[in-house]
């Protein structure tokens, strides 16, 4: 496997390159879909996200869902209630290589709604997808500078992605990006059809995390009327 930088700064993500990994990442070089590991970009709640190099000198992410440290059962819980995934086995890695499954449909299904990374190749528990900016900072590492305008523009996409029967499910300032005063949204493992049982339930939760942020803003958000507004389109 290629990682291009020093033991020391890689202790850190030791828990995600297990032998299986180790192979599944070896396979995707060598079909071409990147060179080599370049630096890490974040540890998540249950996968670790690296910046690739690709032959093209361009840069993907690489999101390593972890097989062994990761709450399988939280996944489970909400797997369970999508009905494209009714028959998923209450199975370790079966739950985890779903998860990573549904993320990339998520992914193609937002795509056609709003700007999101674009899906490049998902295997077992290893997701690929395009980078966006250098890579764009998270909406909570860089406050927008208009913050009624960006709250707008994210409304906007939550709206959109709702019309296209899809809910993100756990939007907050960590998994939306800021790139150039735009929203991006990211992280789409935990979304789910709008015919899931949750699926209001995760958009209210969607709308408070955003109010929350934006109240540090002193930009107010009507959750209340925004949800009502939602739905009944």
């Amino acid at each position: 496997m290629a990682v291009n930088t020093s033991r020391e700064e890689w202790k850190i993500y030791q828990n995600v390159f297990d032998k299986f990994t180790i192979a599944l990442i070896r396979k995707l070089i060598s079909q071409d879909y990147f060179e080599e590991l370049e630096m890490p970009l974040a540890v998540g709640k249950e996968a670790n996200v690296f910046i690739a190099k690709t032959k093209d000198q361009n840069r993907v992410i690489v999101k390593i869902y972890r097989l062994e440290n990761c709450s399988f059962n939280k996944m489970f819980d909400y797997i369970k209630q999508d009905p494209r995934y009714l028959s998923m086995r209450k199975n370790r890695r079966d739950i985890v290589f779903s998860w990573v499954q549904r993320e990339y449909r998520n992914l193609l299904l937002a795509r056609e709604a709003i700007n999101v990374p674009t899906p490049i190749i998902f295997k077992n528990n290893i997701l690929v997808l395009e980078m966006i900016g250098e890579p764009s900072p998270m909406l909570k590492d860089k406050k927008p500078k208009n913050p009624k305008k960006f709250l707008d523009l994210i409304l906007k996409d939550v709206k959109s992605l709702w019309k296209q029967g899809l809910v993100h499910g756990d939007l907050s300032a960590f998994n939306i990006l800021n790139n150039s005063e735009k929203p991006i949204f990211i992280d789409f493992s935990q979304a789910t059809v709008t015919k899931s049982f949750d699926a209001k339930e995760l958009l209210l939760r969607d709308l408070k995390n955003i109010k929350q942020f934006f109240a540090k803003l002193k930009t107010d958000l009507d959750v209340d009327k925004t949800y009502n507004e939602i739905i009944s389109k």
